[in-house]
Parts: structure tokens; C-alpha cells; sequence
């Protein structure tokens, strides 16, 4: 049940073809409440592929404040996307919290010559709500693989993909599917967290997921034991992962703040395995949700929530290098009247991206940002749901060089 819906949320849907990550514009997309199937939104994409933002029905914001409410913190829709030549995509489950905007991506694919043509999609109940089984414990410091075999990277880095095993480790009929790292942690920390929590408690939980990861990939935890993946999304083993689920706005921001940081501690050369759980129906020995919800709103800021649970001896490092981008930031926020050889980058970068997204508009590449690159930063920043700031600081230039990155290999 869609329960006592006193509240908001926002909902916006993007579409993009699956094999080439092209906008698709003029689809047709189909909202309907997940109670009783009645049709809520007919919509159309614009050319940036995307819908116009919407607000829903949601439940009142103190559901997802307080850990001993009974009733189900968000609503459910479902979605159906449907486009001439190709597939119809359906999800189900597509959870709004109140007061959030939630992001919905639509990966369809050209239709076949088989007639069958449908894909469905299924939201699994956020972790904080639905029944999950207990964490197995590990060590927050590995045991690094001697000898020849496996390398173990001689730093942590941020890597372009990550190998998700849909299943329990031993399961071979599982899927592994490839995703993106930010779009991997953002996944991640929309089925664990809610986004209605505050800033603090968001960045605390996101740096968990992320050195979690990171200690997954700098291991080599799975291949070393002979596995063809990086992370399971078995709660038991590693965290929630649901492909295909929304995002909210609030928790893909703070990801792109922070994508390239972790939780380590001095003498070791490995991001801390940060195990992590609700604290309520499920214990483990790091860090609690809920606990770190109501340090959030006592005041704490995320490093002093981490280190309650992690110890005072930690400290957040910076991967040093971020794979499959053509230059890693700089250091300086670009901005009106910035110049020089990274201004450049970035109006290439955008220029490219705009073959595709041609509501970012072309700009003159002479390494001055000016009011024209000024609007297309504008314009990326808004069809990518970033804070509109005109500026290119570590976030967008990251955001820009991804997409960059994605756009180019179609050609």
C-alpha cells in the first residue's frame, strides 16, 4: 500500500539508447501508481531525452526521520516507456520520498525482428524497509594475495566500471552487469540511505560505500578468489544494488562531490573495508545507519560521524588518479573570465557532447570562458540534474568529462 499520502516528491524520467547512451527524444512515457495501476502522467522526452520534472504523492517526510515508524516511508509508481523501433521498457517499484527528487533511468534498446519486445524492470524494497539477511563480518584490513597471479594495484584508483554480480558469489546463473563507478555508488546509497536524511549523514554513509568499494577493487577480493566480477549486490556480502533503480538528486550530488575520496588509516596501503548496516534489524560492527542519521541531526559533520564508528585514527585520502578521462581536474574552479588550456578542454568536451545533446549550445574554442561557454555549462549542468552554477568546479568537470568520455566512443 501507497499508504497516507500527505506529501511531494519530484520524479524525472530519462530515456537513452542502450548500446549507443543516445538521448530519445519524443518517447512516450506512462506513469501509474503502484496501488491500483490508475494512470497518473502521460509525458513526453524532450531532445535531451528527458522528461519534464514532476511532483507525486509521497508520505509524510517523518516516516523516513524515524526508524520506528510502521508504515513505508515512500510511495511506488510504475513506469512505461514506449518509442517507435524500439522496446517497451516497464519498471515497477520506482520508490518517491517526500521533499526528494528522484531520477529515473530508461535504458531501451532497438526492437528485434523476434516480436518480443518488452523489458521489465523491478525495484526491490529499499534496504531500510524491506527483510534482509544478516552481514557476514570481515576484517576492516586485508589480507593482501602474495606472489605472481593477481596484481593488487600499487594505489587505490577510481575505475571507469565496476563488474556487479546480481547474486550471491557462488551463484554462476547470475548476471554480471557493467556499471559506471559513480553511477555503481549512487545506486548504491539510493537503496540503502534515504535522501531525506541530512548533508552530513549523506557524505558519511557515501564515503562508507565508497572505501568499501574501493577496498573490493584495490583487493582484488573476488578475482583473487576466482570470480569474473568486482562486488556482488548480495547484502549479505557486499551492499544493496538494484540495476535499473532510481536515484534521488540529493544523493547523486553528493557522489560527485566525493567519488574519489575514501576512509583509510595510517601504515596501511588499502581503502578500511567500512562494513556497514542499519542498526536496528540488522548489527554489524561499523557503522549505523540509523545511528549516524541522528549524529547527522545533533550536528555532527561526516568525519566525525565515520571516525564514532571507525575509530579516531582515520582520515579520508584521495585516489589519485580516475580512469577512463582524458585529464584528471586541476584544482581550479573555472568560471567567467577563467582562461587558458583547461577552459579549452572543457568547451571541446562540450562541443562534443552537444552532436548529442543539442540543447547545449556550440562554443568558440579559444581557452576563454565567456558568456557563450557560460550558457553551455548552464545547459549541461541542467539536463545532467547538477546544481546550476555556471561554474565548472570538481563536480561538473568531472560530470562533463564522463559523458564526454561516453559520447566519444560512439564514433
Amino acid at each position: 500500500m501507497n499508504g497516507n499520502l500527505t506529501n511531494r516528491g519530484n520524479l524525472q524520467v530519462s530515456v537513452v539508447e542502450s548500446s549507443k547512451q543516445l538521448p530519445v527524444g519524443n518517447a512516450s512515457v506512462r506513469i501509474t501508481s503502484g496501488t491500483d495501476g490508475s494512470v497518473i502522467e502521460e509525458l513526453k522526452t524532450d531532445v535531451s531525452g528527458q522528461t519534464p520534472v514532476i511532483d507525486l504523492p509521497a508520505p509524510p517526510l517523518e516516516y523516513s526521520m524515524q526508524a520506528e515508524y510502521e508504515t513505508r516511508p515512500y510511495s511506488t509508481y510504475s513506469i512505461t516507456v514506449s518509442a517507435p523501433d524500439f522496446e517497451t521498457y516497464h519498471i515497477s517499484g520506482v520508490q518517491i520520498l517526500p521533499q526528494s527528487t528522484a531520477l529515473q533511468p530508461a535504458y531501451i534498446k532497438a526492437a528485434s525482428a523476434s516480436g518480443f519486445n518488452v523489458r521489465n524492470v523491478l525495484i526491490l524494497p529499499h534496504t531500510l524497509w524491506g527483510d534482509y539477511p544478516a552481514k557476514i563480518p570481515e576484517d576492516e584490513v586485508k589480507e593482501l594475495p602474495k606472489g605472481e597471479g593477481f596484481v593488487i594495484l600499487p594505489e587505490p584508483v577510481v575505475p571507469e566500471f565496476v563488474v556487479v554480480h546480481l547474486g550471491q558469489p557462488s551463484d554462476s546463473s547470475a548476471e554480471n552487469v557493467w556499471i559506471y563507478f559513480k553511477d555503481y555508488i549512487k545506486n548504491v546509497a539510493s537503496s540503502e540511505i534515504y535522501s531525506t536524511w541530512s548533508k552530513e549523514t549523506i557524505k558519511a554513509n557515501v564515503l562508507a560505500i565508497l572505501s568499501f568499494t574501493m577496498n573490493r577493487i584495490y583487493t582484488e577480493w573476488y578475482r583473487s578468489k576466482g570470480y569474473n566480477f568486482t562486488v556482488t549486490n548480495s547484502t549479505q556480502f557486499d551492499q544493496s544494488f538494484v540495476n535499473g533503480r532510481n536515484i534521488f538528486s540529493e544523493i547523486s550530488n553528493v557522489v560527485d562531490e566525493l567519488f574519489t575520496m575514501y576512509v583509510t588509516r595510517e601504515n596501511i596501503s588499502q581503502p578500511l573495508f567500512t562494513q556497514y548496516c542499519d542498526g536496528i534489524k540488522v548489527q554489524c560492527r561499523g557503522l549505523s545507519q540509523w545511528g549516524s542519521k541522528s549524529m547527522g541531526d545533533e550536528g555532527y559533520d561526516a568525519v566525525s560521524i565515520l571516525k564514532s564508528y571507525y575509530g579516531s585514527d582515520i582520515y579520508l585520502a584521495n585516489a589519485e588518479r580516475v580512469e577512463g578521462v582524458p585529464l584528471s581536474w586541476q584544482g581550479e574552479t573555472l568560471m567567467n573570465g577563467s582562461s587558458g588550456a583547461p577552459v579549452e578542454m572543457i568547451q571541446k568536451q562540450l562541443n562534443r557532447i552537444s552532436d548529442n545533446y543539442s540543447a547545449i549550445n556550440k562554443v568558440n574554442v579559444n581557452g576563454y570562458y565567456g558568456d557563450e561557454t557560460e550558457r553551455a555549462v548552464v545547459k549541461f549542468q541542467e539536463i545532467f540534474n547538477m546544481p546550476v552554477t555556471g561554474t565548472v568546479d570538481f563536480a561538473t568537470w568531472y560530470r562533463i568529462s564522463n559523458i564526454f568520455t561516453g559520447v566519444s566512443k560512439l564514433t
